[in-house]
């Protein structure tokens, strides 16, 4: 059994949530092809604000001037993005939204920006760690954690879970004895 040592404090959640990555130039005259990971109806509409973010840089607030569906993503056109070489120097950054233009989850379901730097409790082995991301393999969602005996891949899952409050950025957990043994990472 883990010793219950003082609770380290989990991550505060972020001011700003990923929606989509921009993959590449299209065309001639300016045009992007994203990759969206929102579901929020309009999102990508012309006339929406979102901000353009490269690891390092302070992100930058893009109007959308137009917007189309194309193949599985989209095709869009920022305001001030005029040609060519202007859209290809915004490939590979990710495009956000300030975390107030996201909507509150349904009862009982999270946004995975809201999982991440959780801090993770089992009821008998006490501090997990905290969450560092989120994995999806063929049997479900797995919680990656870090703490203080490496990593760990937990699932997260209705029969294992006992409380998640995201306010308090804590997840309970109640696992069946082994499993943490059998998810740690010896890599």
């Amino acid at each position: 059994m883990a010793s219950r040592s003082a609770d380290p404090d989990p991550q505060p959640l972020p001011e700003t949530v990923v929606v989509g990555r921009v993959r590449r130039a299209h065309g001639l005259r300016g045009e992007v092809l994203v990759e969206s990971w929102s579901d929020v109806a309009g999102r990508f509409a012309r006339g929406q604000e979102l901000l353009l973010h490269r690891p390092g840089e302070t992100p930058r607030a893009l109007r959308i001037a137009a917007s189309r569906r194309h193949g599985s993503g989209l095709r869009l056109r920022f305001e001030g993005v005029g040609d060519r070489d202007a859209a290809a120097a915004l490939a590979g950054a990710e495009l956000e939204v300030r975390r107030q233009q996201v909507p509150p989850a349904e009862d009982g379901a999270y946004y995975y920006f809201e999982l991440v730097g959780c801090r993770c409790h089992d009821r008998e082995a006490g501090d997990l760690g905290t969450v560092i991301d989120l994995v999806e393999d063929g049997g479900g969602l797995l919680l990656r954690l870090e703490g203080a005996a490496g990593e760990l891949l937990v699932p997260f899952v209705g029969a294992f879970l006992v409380d998640v409050d995201v306010a308090g950025r804590r997840i309970e957990l109640h696992l069946p004895p082994g499993l943490i043994d059998a998810c740690t990472s010896t890599s």
